[in-house]
C-alpha cells in the first residue's frame, strides 16, 4: 500500500514535464510571434509617419502647383492685355492719343487700377503729366508736385534705364514708403519711357490691394508696356517730323510751279512778241527786196543800154545777195509761222522713196561738183510716212545742205530709215568735220553757229536746223544729233506713220 503513490507519481512525472515542456515551446512561439508583430506594428507605423510626410509634400506642392498654375494664369493674361494695348497704342501716330489708348480695363487686366505717365520738358526743365488712371482731379496736383521735388531721382531712372519697383526697394523702406504714399499705392512699378527722340519719361502703375503681391513678371510686362509707349512715340514724332517736311516741300514746289508758270507765261508772250515782231519785220523787208531784187534783174537783162562788165559785176552781186536776204526773209517769216501756229500743216500718205528721190535729183549737181556720194536706205515698214510733203522736203533738204557744207571731197551722205516703236526713224549720216560736243546742244537754236574754220569761210543765216526742227515738231516728232569731231554727224528725226 505504501508503493502505490510513489507509483502515479513515477508515472505523472513525465507528463508534467512533457507538459511543461509543451507550455515553454508554446511561450517561446507566442513570444515570437509577439516580436514579429510589434516589428510589424513598429514598421507600419514607420510606414504611416512615412505616407504623412509624403501626404504633406504632395500638399505642399499641389499648393506650389497651384501657385504656379496662377501666376501662369496671371501672366498669360497679362501677355494678352499687353499684346491687346500695344496694338492699340501702335495704331495711331498722333501723339496725343497714344497715352489716351492706355484704357482704365486693359490696365485691370494687368492687375493695377492706378496709372500716370510723365514726359520730361527740357525748355521748362519740369516733368509734364500726360496720362492719370484710377486718380480724382484734387489727387493728381500733389502727385506732379512730389514729381517735381524729387525730379532728379526720376531722372537717374530715365538716365540708367532702369525699372523701379516696390520689390526692388524692398531694402530701402523708406523711399518705397514715400512713393507709396505719394502715389496712394500699396505697391508699385515705374518703368522709363525711353523714345529715341525727342523727350522722354516714365510710366507709373500701381495698385491699393496688398492682398495681391507683385512679381518680376509684373516688371517685365510693366517694362515692354513702357517701352512700347517709347516706340509709339518715336513713331510719332517720326511721321510729324516727316508730314510737315512734306508739307514744306508741297508749300516749296507749289510756290516754284506757280514761279515757273509766271515765267512760263511770261516766256510765251515774249516769244508771241518776238514772233510777231519777226513776222511784221519780215513782210516789211520782202517789199523792198523785190523792188531792189526787180530793178537788179532789168539792168542785167541789158534791154537798154549795154552794160560794161564792172558794173555788171556789181550788179550781179547785188541779185545773189538779193536772193540770200529773200532767203533769209522766208525763213524767218517761215519760222515765226510755225511757231505761231498759223501754218497748218497738210499731212497725207508719203512715200520716202519718193521724197528722197527728187531730194537727190534736186542736190546732184552740188553732189557732183563736190564728188561726195548719197546712199538711200529706205526699209520696207518705214517707208510711208503722215506727212506734209512739201515741208518734210525741205527738212532733207536743209540737213543734206547742211552735210554738203561740212563734208570734204571724196565724203559720203547717207540717208536710212527704220521702224521705231508706232513712228519712222531717219538718220542721215555724213563723213564730215564733226560737230563738238559743247555745241551739240546749242544747233538748233536760231542763228548759232558752230565755231570753226569752214564756218569762217561758208555764209549762213543759224536758221535752217530752226526751221528743220519746228517743222519736225509740228508733224509731233522729235529730232536730235550725234557727232564726234573728225569723224561726222548723224541728225535723226522720227515721223508719224498712218
Amino acid at each position: 500500500m505504501q508503493n502505490q503513490p510513489y507509483s502515479i507519481i513515477s508515472v505523472l512525472g513525465p507528463i508534467g514535464i512533457l507538459s511543461a515542456a509543451a507550455l515553454s515551446v508554446a511561450l517561446a512561439i507566442k513570444s515570437n510571434k509577439t516580436k514579429e508583430l510589434r516589428a510589424k506594428v513598429d514598421n507600419l507605423q514607420k510606414t504611416l509617419e512615412e505616407m504623412d510626410e509624403q501626404a504633406k509634400l504632395l500638399v505642399s506642392t499641389d499648393m506650389e502647383l497651384n501657385n504656379l498654375q496662377e501666376e501662369l494664369d496671371k501672366k498669360i493674361t497679362g501677355l494678352y492685355s499687353l499684346q491687346k494695348l500695344s496694338r492699340t497704342i501702335s495704331t495711331t501716330l498722333e501723339e496725343d492719343q497714344i497715352f489716351t489708348r492706355v484704357e482704365p480695363a486693359l490696365l485691370e487686366d494687368l492687375g493695377f487700377e492706378k496709372s500716370m505717365a510723365f514726359l520730361w520738358n527740357e525748355k521748362d526743365k519740369k516733368f509734364v503729366p500726360r496720362l492719370d488712371i484710377g486718380y480724382a482731379e484734387d489727387e493728381t496736383g500733389p502727385i506732379a508736385s512730389f514729381v517735381d521735388l524729387n525730379k532728379n531721382a526720376f531722372l537717374d531712372i530715365i538716365k540708367t534705364s532702369r525699372t523701379l519697383s516696390s520689390i526692388s526697394l524692398s531694402q530701402d523702406s523708406v523711399t518705397k514708403e514715400k512713393i507709396c504714399n505719394a502715389f496712394k499705392v500699396n505697391s508699385f512699378i515705374v518703368a522709363p519711357i525711353l523714345p529715341k527722340e525727342g523727350n522722354k519719361g516714365f510710366f507709373f502703375v500701381g495698385t491699393e490691394n496688398a492682398e495681391t503681391p507683385l512679381t518680376e513678371g509684373d516688371e517685365e510686362l510693366i517694362t515692354i508696356l513702357a517701352n512700347q509707349i517709347g516706340q509709339a512715340l518715336e513713331n510719332a514724332r517720326l511721321f510729324e517730323t516727316t508730314w510737315r517736311a512734306h508739307q514744306e516741300l508741297e508749300n516749296k514746289v507749289k510756290e516754284r510751279t506757280r514761279e515757273l508758270t509766271l515765267a512760263l507765261e511770261e516766256v510765251k508772250n515774249i516769244s508771241k512778241r518776238k514772233t510777231d515782231f519777226v513776222s511784221s519785220v519780215s513782210h516789211e523787208l520782202r517789199t523792198p527786196l523785190t523792188s531792189v531784187k526787180g530793178y537788179a534783174s532789168i539792168l542785167l537783162a541789158s534791154k537798154l543800154w549795154v552794160l560794161p562788165d564792172e558794173v555788171r559785176a556789181r550788179l550781179e552781186k547785188i541779185n545773189k545777195h538779193t536772193d540770200e536776204l529773200v532767203q533769209f526773209v522766208n525763213d524767218l517769216l517761215d519760222i515765226s509761222r510755225i511757231e505761231s501756229g498759223k501754218v497748218t500743216m497738210k499731212q497725207e500718205a508719203q512715200d520716202l522713196t519718193r521724197i528722197t528721190a527728187e531730194v537727190s535729183d534736186l542736190l546732184g549737181v552740188l553732189l557732183k561738183e563736190k564728188k561726195i556720194g548719197l546712199s538711200c536706205n529706205i526699209a520696207d515698214d518705214a517707208k510711208s510716212v503722215f506727212v506734209d510733203y512739201n515741208q518734210i522736203k525741205r527738212v532733207f533738204i536743209n540737213i543734206i545742205n547742211n552735210a554738203l557744207k561740212f563734208t570734204p571731197p571724196g565724203g559720203k551722205i547717207t540717208i536710212k530709215s527704220y521702224k521705231a516703236g508706232e513712228q519712222a526713224q531717219i538718220d542721215i549720216s555724213d563723213t564730215g568735220c564733226g560737230i563738238p560736243e559743247e555745241a551739240q546742244s546749242k544747233i538748233f537754236e536760231e542763228f548759232y553757229r558752230v565755231d570753226n574754220p569752214i564756218n569762217q569761210e561758208v555764209k549762213g543765216t543759224g536758221l535752217g536746223l530752226t526751221l528743220v526742227k519746228n517743222i519736225i515738231e509740228a508733224h509731233k516728232g522729235k529730232i536730235w544729233v550725234k557727232s564726234k569731231v573728225g569723224t561726222g554727224s548723224t541728225f535723226s528725226f522720227t515721223l508719224p506713220q498712218p
